[in-house]
Formats: C-alpha cells, structure tokens, sequence
C-alpha cells in the first residue's frame, strides 16, 4: 500500500479546486487579479504542507463512519485553511479587513467543495490496494 502517493494525489486535486476558489474569491473582494494572484501562489506553499498533514493525520485516526469521518475532516480542515487565507489576505493586501472578508467566504464554498472533494476520494482506490473489493467480499460474505 502507497499511502503517501494517495496523499499527495488528494493534496494535489485539492490545492487545484481550493486555489481557484480563492483567486476568485481574492478578486471578487478586492477587484484585484494581482493580489488573487499573490495570494494563492502562497497559498500553495502553505496549503499543500497543511493538508499533507491533515491528510496524514486523519489516516491515523479512529473515526470509521465514513459520514461523520468526512464531516469531521471537512471542519477540521476548514479551520485551518480558513485561517492560512485569513493571515495571508491581511499580509498581502495590508487590511485585515479584507482577510476576514476572503477567509469568511471561503468558509461557506470550501466546506461544500471539500465535502465532495472528500466523498470522490473515498470512491477511489489509488494508493490504497484494492480497499472496495475488499469491502465488497466482506458485505458478501456477512449476507450469505
């Protein structure tokens, strides 16, 4: 089993779908491409290192319903890019007024977009080894 290439593959789609929330979220605030630019492009830095280890993290952890596991990983995760992009959008644009404002709408769109994000991944068995085949012998077998 590969996990570290299954982290670093939902590291990867991930910083993809959350780098061009927050680019056009950064945008749509401050009218400014430069400063969505700015914004994300370190974002991806800290943003990737940050998930890696959530992503590790929550391999590790106990939680085996698949439902409150995504949810659980969904908030926990929110929080902290919430505020990585709360500390970087004041740095950048020099008002913390606008970091609040990025931050508190990625909020909303990143839970709903990290949900599904969460929800594929668990469909797919890269890096894992077969895990659903091994899922579905076992419900065959408690049935019969």
């Amino acid at each position: 089993m590969n996990v570290s290439k299954r982290h670093i593959g939902k590291t990867l789609t991930w910083r993809l779908i959350g780098s061009v929330d927050t680019l056009f979220l950064t945008y749509f605030f401050t009218g400014s491409l430069d400063s969505g630019i700015q914004i994300t492009g370190i974002e991806l830095l800290t943003k990737m290192t940050l998930y890696f280890f959530h992503e590790k993290f929550w391999f590790r952890s106990k939680v085996v319903d698949s439902n409150k596991r995504h949810i659980y990983k969904t908030f926990t995760w929110r929080f902290l890019g919430s505020l990585d992009t709360m500390i970087i959008s004041t740095l950048v644009s020099g008002n913390p007024f606008t970091g609040i404002k990025i931050s508190g709408a990625e909020t909303f769109t990143k839970i709903f977009l990290y949900y599904i994000h969460e929800k594929l991944w668990y469909e797919i068995n890269f890096g894992l080894d077969n895990r659903h085949q091994n899922r579905f012998r076992k419900n065959n077998i408690t049935e019969n």
